[in-house]
């Protein structure tokens, strides 16, 4: 009998899977713990659907993130009667539709990422940051270096990560860059993600403005880039500059920050408690992001703060721990894969 089933049916890798992958590294030290669907990086390779179902018995929790993997959970728990408990992590500070909220309603408990997203869903047993991975996530040692090692032009960058839409601020971040990167000559600014055939209008748009503008070789569009790659850019940037209109709970500030880099953002998701009241990054309003941002660059006192904000605050183990307390409300004899790991 598994201990742990956790579903990734989502064949994209998304922000989602980013926080799901890294649980499950730290959980598969933990527990007898199987992954069912979609590959994720460093992660115990995955199981079939229909074996998940027979390795699970009385004590056997899945853990679901998405509509498509609560269903499955509830046709395992409800259909087919296995003795399964269904644990399910909430990040959106907005209210369900009535799908997801139906659905949520039968989940025997809920993970809240903040207090925010706690008060918009039921069943929650516990609210669990979600955390970076700081062994993975590092400061370069010669942040000149690595930034020459990536083949970017300048002598420094910054960048937006996350799909290239409206809703995430992609086209502040294009204003914030028209402004700032006049007054910083080295400086190179990347558009890290992809957009959707839907926002392939809106980027063509921000193509052409920036274009207008003459900075078509100082903001560059790398495109969807892995979490390997992401974990050597990171360190090589300057700042991170996240402005979306809402964010659930945004993890690129915080993985930064496990690498030395502060963060400008809009006052959304979880950015406010990440920044320490300015310790690690700066909360602002879109149009002082640019602002904010020349301000940022200018402090060199913050990147090791960001760092130490990171290591003492959201470290992947708080976040596992958080969750495993509330597996715990459920299974109180849960085991371990190792006697005496995950014992607190």
């Amino acid at each position: 009998m598994t201990d742990l089933i956790v579903t990734n049916f989502n064949r994209n890798f998304t922000g989602v899977s980013a926080t799901a992958a890294a649980v499950i590294r730290k959980q598969a030290q933990r527990y007898d713990l199987a992954l069912v669907g979609h590959p994720l990086p460093g992660c115990p390779d995955p199981i079939p659907l229909r074996a998940a179902r027979a390795r699970s018995g009385p004590g056997t929790i899945w853990h679901v993130r998405r509509n498509t993997e609560m269903r499955a959970a509830l046709w395992a728990r409800d259909v087919l009667r296995l003795p399964i408990k269904i644990v399910f992590t909430s990040a959106a500070i907005r209210r369900h539709s009535a799908l997801p909220r139906w659905l949520i309603s039968r989940m025997d408990a809920v993970v809240a990422t903040t207090d925010a997203a706690a008060s918009c869903v039921p069943h929650v047993r516990g609210v669990a940051p979600h955390g970076v991975d700081t062994d993975l996530f590092r400061p370069a040692p010669d942040r000149t270096a690595a930034w020459a090692a990536t083949g970017y032009p300048g002598a420094s960058g910054l960048a937006t990560i996350g799909r290239i839409r409206p809703e995430k601020g992609t086209d502040r971040f294009v204003d914030v860059c028209l402004e700032l990167l006049p007054q910083v000559p080295d400086l190179t600014a990347l558009i890290i993600g992809k957009a959707t055939r839907e926002h392939e209008g809106f980027a063509a748009g921000l193509h052409s403005k920036i274009a207008a503008a003459s900075l078509t070789d100082r903001i560059l569009w790398p495109g969807e880039v892995s979490q390997n790659a992401l974990r050597t850019l990171l360190p090589a940037l300057s700042l991170i500059v996240q402005l979306p209109r809402y964010e659930g709970y945004g993890m690129a500030p915080l993985e930064g920050m496990a690498c030395g880099v502060p963060f400008v953002a809009t006052d959304t998701g979880y950015y406010r408690t990440f920044s320490a009241q300015g310790r690690a990054g700066r909360i602002t309003e879109p149009e002082e992001a640019a602002d904010a941002a020349f301000k940022v660059l200018a402090d060199p006192n913050m990147r090791g703060a960001a760092r130490e904000v990171a290591e003492d605050s959201f470290s992947i183990d708080r976040e596992v721990d958080g969750i495993e307390s509330v597996y715990r409300s459920l299974v109180p004899s849960l085991g371990h894969k190792y006697p005496g790991q995950g014992r607190h």
